[in-house]
């Protein structure tokens, strides 16, 4: 309905066109939509006239003038019949003539009208009182007489004889003259294409002194805030309901301009033609628009197109900034197509500025195809039917539908689908394109009139046009292909027979029209949907403060922040544990790393030796190949767990006063991530500064650990007893252990057998056997070496066999080495309580004692290691890796940031949607009123 009163003469947006402008839209739609020839007059008027009672209201007859007789009346009436002899074809005399004889007869019918009349005595308030007084002021009788006779009105009328004879005459001479006719209209025509081509200058004069203002005005000597245009506001509201998904049916009703046709079928040629600049990547028959493209077009002083998320301004009067936009164009729908689809719903903006360009919002959208070819995938078909139709199916859209003129209309596809969704043709207008190759190639042009007439196609439209945008060569410029399209309508049979009217052909008109069309509409819609949006925002704020009363509404980026400044609070706080902490820690994770080494590869061979000296080679020679190979690389790896396992507890124990539960799931993948590149950091040894570093660290830290063992002065009592503790605690841990490890492998005692109803399994019942062989081996040599001869093996297991015990060496080997472990333990432990008052021996160097505690020393010497080393390793945890902890943090925080898909799915659930929904319906609705602010400002 918004097009429809386009015949007005308040056309367009700021200034007023008159109808005989060859205004397009308003000129192709008047003939639908107005059929009187005045549009003040209402159509309804007509029947409402023949049932009023002030229809034919009795009439005063005319006072003959003053001091005139029958002398002057008879000069009137000769002057009377003078003027009809010599306008006999003026048909409004006979019209007058009519009207006198009507008046002849008033009287005489009044009743019978009055009687037809209904009866409107209910209604007689509505009339005043003064009409009902008419009768008694007019004297109704006195009229009748004072009208003629009929015999001298009869005198009056003309000869119907002679008045068809002269019909017959213009009728001869019209039908000789026809040749003139044809020249007369040939002439009719050049003069309005001459009148057409002045137009265009002076427009053309216009545009370039506007572009001089508009320039003045970006330069002037006053700086100003720079205020965004009318077609801007609106384009930024188009953009923000396309990112909006509304839980609450605020549909996006916002007036557009939707682009559809089939394939191929010119829609980017006209869309460019309207930019007036080629913007779109090409191609010959292929798929080029992949996804919709959102063109906002404004008038502004250089000619340059721009995308919503850049600020990078392309130049559309060089060559060069043209292929790169087209190039960029093409990139976003490459990418916007996700993998094993050939379109996307995702929507391109642009926004082109130039001078002389209507301001209008178009939606470019991917052609109508009706079979699926080679490479696409099995669904394009019906994702391009059903992208058009949501577009479409918005009330206040702008249909235009474009149809190739140069192929059979009964091969469209477009045309059905837009009759679907606009089935009485209110908001469409049809554009038949390539009408230079349909002249060509039609054997009949009446055919195009069809078209361009609406009788053709099964479907209606407020406006039909014909355009030509080419020769179909991808280099012709734009002012090209303007002058060949003014050349070929001028030239062209079907606007010179008339098929095609002035105001329906080239792409200008078009675009005036349209541009005027998506105005109305714009004016007609925004302010509901500004109201829609206003109690949407109702609802959500109630929902809101039902349900969070206590919260504020942050929406996920605002969440996201504030999870962030805590995660990086909680990274911070990793700088204020303390030394001893660190070195508590790192001394605890060190020895359990490498404590099984020491004792297995380290004492335990050096204690089978016989003397002292022989103990503390072998311990000095197994302790230098441990710090050359070994201990560095455990120190290291110790420190980067220690360091991952405080930032994870610190991330899982942090309970602040703002602490939300809403953070965790961000909080646990920011934890992973950043444990994850530190790892792949440590792995890094091809980078020259971490290669460095590590080095340098390295062999530090080796130096250090040489010095520490080398070191066997133990200066005081206290050194003493904490390595007489230390060695006492590491032990007792090895001989539980170790203890565990045979009570799994020989099964529960008769105790456990007893009280909790266990058996022993087949191989724990050999173990056990094996175990007690062995047992009585140890107790008949005390002093046993670790590892049994053969001889040994082969004794154990022909014992066995005598008691009916199959048992395989492998078994027996490995059951001597638990039971070895733990008797030297054993034997460990009670040394090492006779070593606690070896202090004054070992001061003496053990002279004249029979008591040596070389391994006491050992385990002093191992302690101070672990001492030193975990105290270098805070030193660079704290110095160095925390901050790198910390960096690593924030990079993956900033990666997270930028992902919104990722962020969307660590920060979910329904207040965050509530809010993040709030945001969107907040800012549509003050940008709404903002535009129609400066609506109304324009008007």
């Amino acid at each position: 309905m918004a097009c429809r009163n386009l015949v007005s003469t308040n056309m367009g947006v700021r200034f007023r066109v008159p109808l005989q402008k060859l205004h397009p839209l308003s000129r192709a739609i008047h003939h639908r939509y107005s059929g009187n020839s005045n549009p003040q007059r209402a159509p309804h008027r007509t029947a409402a006239r023949y049932f009023t009672s002030m229809s034919r209201l009795p009439m005063r007859p005319p006072k003959p003038p003053p001091g005139s007789g029958g002398r002057s009346y008879q000069q009137q009436r000769g002057f009377w019949v003078a003027r009809l002899a010599a306008r006999l074809l003026k048909l409004r005399y006979i019209l007058l003539g009519s009207a006198v004889g009507g008046g002849y007869t008033a009287k005489k019918t009044y009743d019978e009208w009055k009687d037809m009349l209904p009866d409107f005595s209910e209604y007689n308030w509505v009339i005043p009182d003064f009409v009902w007084e008419l009768s008694e002021q007019i004297d109704f009788d006195k009229l009748a007489k004072a009208l003629p006779e009929m015999e001298e009105i009869a005198k009056l009328l003309p000869d119907l004889d002679k008045i068809g004879e002269n019909f017959t005459f213009l009728k001869s001479l019209v039908s000789s003259d026809k040749e003139k006719i044809d020249q007369l209209q040939e002439d009719l025509l050049r003069t309005q294409l001459k009148y057409q081509r002045m137009l265009e200058r002076l427009e053309k004069e216009n545009k370039e002194l506007r572009k001089v203002v508009l320039q003045k005005d970006d330069k002037g000597i006053h700086q100003r805030k720079v205020k965004k245009s009318l077609i801007d506001l609106y384009s930024e509201v188009l953009d923000i309901l396309s990112d909006y998904d509304s839980n609450y049916n605020t549909q996006d009703h916002l007036p557009r301009v939707v682009v559809v046709g089939d394939q191929s079928a010119g829609k980017t040629s006209v869309l460019e033609m309207i930019a007036q600049a080629r913007i779109f990547p090409r191609g010959s028959g292929e798929m080029m628009t992949r996804s919709p493209v959102k063109v906002t077009l404004s008038e502004g002083p250089h000619h340059v197109a721009m995308f919503k998320d850049s600020g990078r301004e392309f130049d559309l009067t060089k060559e060069e900034d043209l292929a790169a936009l087209r190039h960029e164009i093409e990139l976003r729908m490459r990418k916007s197509v996700r993998e094993g689809q050939t379109v996307s719903t995702e929507t391109i903006s642009l926004s082109v500025k130039g001078p002389g360009i209507q301001r209008m919002v178009l939606v470019d959208l991917p052609g109508v195809i009706s079979t699926v070819t080679a490479g696409m995938a099995s669904d394009t078909k019906e994702t391009i039917f059903s992208i058009s139709k949501a577009y479409m199916q918005n009330p206040n859209a702008i249909i235009l539908c474009i149809q190739d003129g140069s192929v059979d209309a009964e091969r469209s596809i477009v045309t059905d689908l837009v009759s679907q969704m606009d089935p009485q043709g209110k908001r469409t207008i049809f554009v038949l394109t390539k009408v230079d190759l349909a002249e060509k190639n039609l054997a009949s042009p009446s055919r195009i009139q069809q078209i361009v007439e609406g009788k053709l196609f099964p479907m209606k439209a407020l406006g039909y046009f014909a355009v030509v945008t080419g020769k179909g060569s991808s280099g012709e410029s734009i002012d090209s292909i303007k002058d060949y399209e003014e050349d070929f309508f001028q030239n062209s049979r079907l606007l010179r027979d008339g098929m095609l009217k002035a105001h329906q052909v080239t792409t200008k008109n078009l675009s005036l029209a349209v541009s005027d069309c998506f105005w109305k509409m714009v004016r007609e819609s925004v302010e509901q949907q500004a109201d829609v949006f206003k109690a949407s925002r109702f609802n959500l704020e109630t929902e809101w403060k039902n349900n969070y009363p206590r919260l504020r509404e942050l929406d996920r980026n605002e969440l996201y922040e504030k999870a962030k400044n805590e995660i990086l609070d909680e990274v911070i706080s990793l700088s204020q544990v303390t030394p001893q902490h660190w070195e508590s820690i790192l001394q605890k994770k060190l020895w359990e790393r490498v404590s099984t080494h020491v004792i297995e590869n380290i004492y335990l061979p050096a204690a089978q030796t016989m003397d002292s000296g022989t103990f503390n080679t072998t311990v000095d020679i197994k302790l230098k190949q441990w710090t050359d190979k070994q201990l560095p690389h455990k120190a290291l790896e110790v420190a980067w767990e220690t360091l991952q396992e405080e930032f994870a507890r610190f991330m899982a124990e942090y309970k602040g006063k703002d602490q939300d539960d809403i953070f965790d799931k961000l909080k646990e993948a920011v934890k992973d991530e950043s444990i994850k590149r530190h790892k792949w950091n440590e792995r890094a040894m091809d980078t020259f500064i971490l290669q460095k570093c590590v080095l340098v660290l390295f062999v530090f830290q080796r130096v250090i650990q040489h010095n520490a063992l080398e070191d066997r002065s133990i200066t005081d009592k206290p050194q003493w007893d904490a390595a007489i503790q230390f060695m006492e605690e590491t032990l007792q841990s090895r001989l539980k252990d170790t203890e565990s490890v045979i009570r799994d492998m020989v099964g529960p005692d008769w105790k456990q057998r007893w009280w909790n109803w266990k058996n022993r399994t087949p191989e724990q019942h050999i173990r056990n056997e094996t175990k007690n062989e062995l047992e009585r081996l140890l107790k008949l040599h005390d002093d046993h070496t670790a590892y049994l001869a053969n001889d040994e093996v082969t004794t154990v297991r022909k014992n066995l066999e005598g008691r009916g015990v199959e048992v395989d060496p492998v078994l027996i080997k490995d059951t001597w080495h638990q039971l070895y472990r733990r008797h030297f333990l054993q034997n460990a432990l009670s040394h090492c309580n006779l070593c606690k008052r070896g202090f004054y021996y070992y001061q003496r160097h053990f002279v004249d004692s029979e008591l040596e505690c070389n391994d006491v020393v050992l385990f002093w010497r191992i302690q101070r290691m672990l001492v030193i080393t975990a105290n270098t390793l805070r030193q660079q945890l704290t110095n160095t890796e925390v901050r790198r902890l910390e960096k690593n943090v924030k990079e993956v925080l900033d990666d997270f940031g930028e992902d919104m898909e990722r962020k969307s799915h660590l920060i979910t659930g329904r207040r965050v949607q509530l809010a993040e929904d709030l945001k969107k319906v907040r800012e549509i609705q003050e940008k709404l009123e903002a535009f129609i602010e400066a609506l109304h400002k324009e008007k």
